[in-house]
């Protein structure tokens, strides 16, 4: 069960980033959760959300929730098969099948990416610099989404992969079946990404302040002429520049050109 916790801001901490402050005071076990539960809006400071890298101010009341820790769950490997494509000393890529986790969640307790892991490398050889919660894992992708993930064995090797997303070193590109057939060959999608105040679960387009930079661009690979019962397809190549919470999904919503078969961000 989830309890709501308030914090006041002491005048110590004046200018502090919020996930920083919360890790510090024990709110969460590590600033990497700290930041999740801050990104998905389940951290307010004044009755409003922010970002992660939010400076708190003297004063400002911050209300944070947190998971019962009895409802824990500790983590098990689980013998899940990998398909590694490379592995050395340091990181392994992992072509993740549709349908897997990354990490635990509520509803998705176990038969994760991270459950795998563990089983086939153990907890103490893997990074942890997304908590201990997440051993191995650098960054994310849907559940529903198939395609290479990097995971780290060591803590130094996973902060210099995330450096090296967070300045747009890595070259990530997917594949996408969209509704509609799409007027241009390439395009550009650069509209902020915030969580959907009626639909926690979703992301959109949206002019607030815990919104984050999201860009995405398209290039045309095939088109699928109109049916009797459709519209048409394309199969689009995109490219992140930013890593946002199910960015792709949202941004195709946002053009009116929905992923097929998408159950969440549905053509309608």
């Amino acid at each position: 069960m989830a309890r709501s916790l308030v914090l006041t801001v002491e005048a110590g901490d004046d200018g502090s980033r919020i996930d920083a402050l919360l890790a510090a005071r024990g709110c969460y076990p590590s600033r990497s959760q700290a930041a999740a539960h801050i990104d998905a809006g389940k951290v307010l400071v004044n009755g409003a959300e922010v970002t992660k890298k939010h400076a708190v101010c003297t004063g400002d009341t911050i209300v944070y929730t947190v998971e019962d820790r009895e409802k824990h769950i500790p983590l098990e490997g689980e013998d899940i098969p990998l398909d590694i494509r490379f592995e050395d000393d340091w990181i392994m890529v992992i072509s993740k099948q549709a349908g897997l986790c990354v990490h635990p969640s509520p509803g998705h307790e176990g038969l994760t990416l991270v459950n795998a892991l563990i089983h086939h490398y153990g907890r103490d050889n893997l990074a942890h610099v997304q908590g201990d919660d997440r051993p191995g894992i650098v960054h994310r992708l849907d559940m529903d989404t198939s395609g290479l993930m990097m995971c780290a064995k060591d803590d130094a090797v996973a902060h210099e992969l995330q450096d090296q997303i967070r300045l747009r070193e890595v070259d990530r590109r997917y594949l996408s079946l969209v509704h509609g057939n799409l007027a241009y060959d390439t395009g550009q999608i650069d509209m902020p990404l915030a969580r959907d105040t009626r639909e926690r679960v979703r992301m959109r387009v949206m002019d607030v302040p815990s919104a984050r930079e999201a860009v995405t661009t398209f290039k045309v690979l095939e088109r699928f002429e109109a049916g009797v019962h459709d519209d048409g397809y394309t199969l689009i190549e995109c490219k992140l520049y930013t890593g946002r919470t199910h960015q792709i999904r949202a941004h195709m919503e946002y053009i009116r050109h929905c992923c097929v078969g998408d159950p969440l961000y549905s053509q309608g």
